[in-house]
């Protein structure tokens, strides 16, 4: 078993999955990483199929994505860490290290601003919507989606029927509909 080809095709799938499930673009690297050199370790006990392989990391990936949120909860983060050599009026001159996501002006009802782009405003927009649907419809929505993983691998992944898995991710779409009418085009 050829575990760089491996990688090759099935990293790209599997860090897609865990950006769309809420996990920024680093850690889902990380988590991918770490899925590898689990499967890495266990390369001799493994059969030669890839579906196989490519189950076993998704739920990997989807069990150590589960221990990071838990482990991180018992964690308390600071909302912003100034530089002490910066102005007292918090202003930073336009840095060439800031990035345009974190000049982006938002109004209240979430429009972007001038300073924002579109394409800024409708990430924000999705990472939002996908926050609010239920854990167990986000994470059948985004492994079929997403993972591009069949509603046979999302049910024996996931321990559910495939009919489960089907109506989750119909109730997945039809909430993220409702979610985002307001943009649709008409």
């Amino acid at each position: 078993m050829n575990i760089e080809q491996l990688y090759k095709d099935i990293a790209p799938r599997l860090t897609n999955w865990l950006v769309a499930s809420g996990s920024g673009y680093h850690e889902a690297c990380d988590l991918v990483q770490n899925t590898f050199l689990k499967i890495w370790k266990m390369r001799d006990d493994l059969r030669g199929d890839a579906s196989a392989v490519s189950g076993l990391a998704f739920t990997i990936a989807r069990n150590l994505r589960k221990n990071l949120v838990r482990d991180n909860a018992r964690l308390s983060f600071v909302g912003e860490i100034r530089d002490p050599d910066e102005n007292a009026s918090g202003d930073d001159s336009g840095e060439a290290g800031d990035s345009a996501f974190m000049q982006a002006e938002i109004s209240d009802d979430g429009a972007p601003g001038p300073a924002a782009s579109d394409s800024e405003y409708l990430r924000r927009r999705l990472t939002e919507a996908f926050s609010r649907l239920p854990p167990v419809l986000r994470e059948a929505y985004t492994l079929f989606q997403v993972g591009g993983r069949s509603i046979r691998e999302i049910a024996m992944d996931t321990g559910v029927s495939e009919n489960l898995v089907k109506v989750r991710i119909f109730r997945a779409k039809g909430k993220l509909r409702e979610i985002l009418s307001d943009l649709r085009v008409t």
